[in-house]
């Protein structure tokens, strides 16, 4: 056993490692990266002005410390004006690796939830015009609204079934998983070419068409079938 004596001292307190629920169970998984797939969703991508048959799958990252807890609320960030919802399966991963093949990628599935991706989408805009990066649209603070992990053990790998979001009740997004370009063992071995994927890792898998703006007040429900829905006012 390592001796107190040997445990780094550090100039301040480190923070909390972020982490999330576990349905069922009273302890929380920890998570170390968020990975999102973009244009994940034939009709999403077009909805954006691409096109979905030309093009690989392509990645971004939202920090870990951006998620929230849906019953805290979303607040409405600075320095944007349009800001989207976007209705997202998440893959919570028990291990990782480099160059996993699609036919063990599952092995690596700890289980799924609801999330959503929230983005700023005129300052996303301006960076694509620019040829920019979009963090500054995609990892800002509480950005990233997470309902509890489900564990494939007790709920499979959802692949069909219903993925929708209302805002005040009003219909926005509504689609199925079966629509997903690329399928949940395709990201996690295409993604682990990209990177050494590690347990804790979460990826964000896309999400269908409808993405619009929302506002404060506003009261954002997502649902996947087979899930905890989440339920996210706009504060």
């Amino acid at each position: 056993m390592q001796d107190s004596a040997d445990q780094p001292t550090y100039a301040f307190t480190p923070a909390t490692v972020p982490s999330l629920p576990i349905k069922g169970s009273t302890t929380r998984f920890p998570v170390h990266r968020i990975y999102c797939v973009g244009r994940n969703f034939a009709d999403h991508a077009i909805e954006m002005g691409h096109d979905p048959n030309k093009e690989p799958p392509f990645f971004f990252q939202k920090n870990p410390d951006t998620l929230g807890a849906p019953e805290q609320g979303f607040p409405y960030p600075s320095a944007s004006n349009d800001v989207h919802h976007e209705i997202e399966l998440v893959i919570a991963l028990k291990s990782g690796g480099t160059d996993i093949s699609p036919e063990s990628a599952l092995d690596c599935v700890y289980g799924y939830a609801v999330g959503l991706d929230m983005t700023r989408r005129d300052l996303q805009a301006e960076a694509k015009k620019h040829g920019r990066p979009w963090e500054v649209a995609k990892a800002f603070e509480h950005s990233a609204p997470c309902g509890p992990v489900h564990p494939v053990n007790v709920i499979g790998h959802p692949a069909d079934g219903s993925i929708r979001l209302t805002v005040n009740g009003a219909p926005r997004q509504n689609g199925n998983l079966n629509q997903m370009i690329w399928k949940t063992p395709y990201m996690i071995a295409y993604l682990s070419r990209l990177f050494t994927l590690q347990p804790g890792d979460l990826i964000f898998a896309g999400t269908p068409a409808g993405v619009g703006a929302i506002s404060r007040g506003d009261v954002m429900a997502a649902h996947i079938d087979g899930l905890d829905d989440i339920v996210v006012t706009v504060i």
